[in-house]
């Protein structure tokens, strides 16, 4: 069986990067760093997937008095101008879109949804996307690697990836083009990916 290829694209929005109610230093800085890299290597692959936080009503998640952790100011929300792909990402003209965490918190892509419209759905309409995955997708498409990259690095970039390991896709990230939330968090992410089989890659500026 011939290898196939996906890169997923996760969380590249305003509302992680400076500015945003969650910005992560160096968002912006990445998105494009992600734009410039699909624009050389678009061909490469079988498959591009970009995953979103879109919260609804996702329970404690938000908190007007947040730890950090567990639960975080109000970001992501659906309908939003800082929900929506950053700028850099949207122009790649990108056709999956994976939404998660609209009733419930989420940090892995393979807990979304594909939705590809800006809607805000009900929970009965979420519900009703369940066998949309993005495992289902990836399958679908044959895919046998991905590649992943975004924001946070510390955060959903890792808990997609090992996901995606787990599910026995061949998984790498691109290291230089994804962002933590602080050197600290991202060392630790590193090296749980690193345990976990996960190959971590640079490149940011190469052809595949």
């Amino acid at each position: 069986m011939t290898d196939k290829r996906a890169l997923i694209i996760v969380d590249v929005q305003p509302t992680f990067c400076e500015g945003g109610e969650l910005g992560v230093d160096g968002g912006n800085a990445v998105a494009q760093a992600i734009h410039d890299f699909v624009v050389r290597n678009r061909d490469c692959y079988d498959l591009i997937v970009t995953t979103q936080d879109w919260h609804i009503e996702p329970g404690r998640h938000w908190s007007e008095d947040p730890d950090y952790v567990d639960t975080w100011p109000v970001h992501g929300k659906a309908g939003s101008a800082n929900a929506q792909l950053h700028a850099c990402i949207k122009d790649l003209n990108i056709d999956h879109h994976m939404k998660k965490g609209q009733y419930s918190a989420a940090y892995s892509g393979f807990e979304g949804v594909e939705d590809n419209s800006d809607a805000v759905p009900t929970r009965e309409e979420v519900d009703a996307m369940a066998s949309r995955t993005l495992e289902r997708l990836l399958r679908d498409h044959g895919v046998t690697d991905v590649d992943i990259v975004g924001i946070a690095l510390s955060h959903c970039v890792k808990d997609t990836a090992l996901d995606a390991q787990r599910l026995g896709f061949a998984t790498r990230v691109y290291t230089d083009l994804s962002v933590p939330v602080s050197p600290e968090l991202g060392e630790l992410a590193l090296d749980q990916l690193r345990d976990a089989g996960v190959i971590l890659v640079e490149g940011a500026d190469s052809t595949l």
